[in-house]
């Protein structure tokens, strides 16, 4: 049986690396850059005083991402914050291959069009031609059920790209479809 490829992988290869190679003149095509990995990340700081927010947090973005998410321990005791270290106060999941690209069309095609307000997502890479977008609300994912809920939360989802410049990244990311603001 032959393994389905992802569609956007199937862009990359197909389009996206000759259009860059056209605009930034590349002489191979191991030059072009490509998105290596999406690192989902979730801060939970009512987990000190709950566990299960943090249990929940987990739960909701191993069904977002299709992979299992992973507790972040504090590093440091914090007295004002009543924080000890090696507790949980957070949950991330890094995606790669096949699973980034169907994590990565779904973000995409689904999930960005439901937000509330959309006007298209700031253009500020991080000076390396990584990425990372705030999302305010982890209802935009079809994958969560409303009823189910018990708080509404953010994410943070950072694109590492093997470009080199911010001006790379960019090109590459405009070119999978990133609805960057005009």
């Amino acid at each position: 049986m032959e393994k389905k490829v992802p569609t956007l992988k199937k862009k990359y290869k197909e389009e996206i690396i000759p259009a860059l190679i056209k605009v930034f003149n590349y002489t191979s095509v191991m030059q072009v850059p490509k998105i290596e990995k999406i690192v989902l990340n979730q801060g939970v700081g009512q987990g000190v005083a709950d566990k299960k927010v943090v249990t929940n947090a987990q739960e909701e973005m191993t069904i977002i991402a299709g992979q299992k998410a992973i507790e972040r321990l504090s590093k440091n005791n914090i007295s004002n914050f009543k924080l000890r270290e090696k507790m949980p106060i957070g949950v991330m999941v890094t995606l790669r291959n096949e699973k980034m690209y169907e994590f990565l069309e779904k973000l995409l095609v689904v999930a960005i069009p439901r937000m509330k307000d959309f006007l298209g997502i700031p253009a500020k890479l991080d000076g390396r031609g990584n990425y990372t977008l705030g999302i305010e609300e982890q209802i935009i994912f079809p994958e969560i059920e409303l009823d189910k809920v018990p708080k509404i939360s953010g994410m943070n989802i950072t694109f590492v790209t093997s470009a080199n410049t911010d001006e790379e990244g960019f090109a590459l990311l405009k070119q999978f479809g990133f609805p960057f603001k005009k």
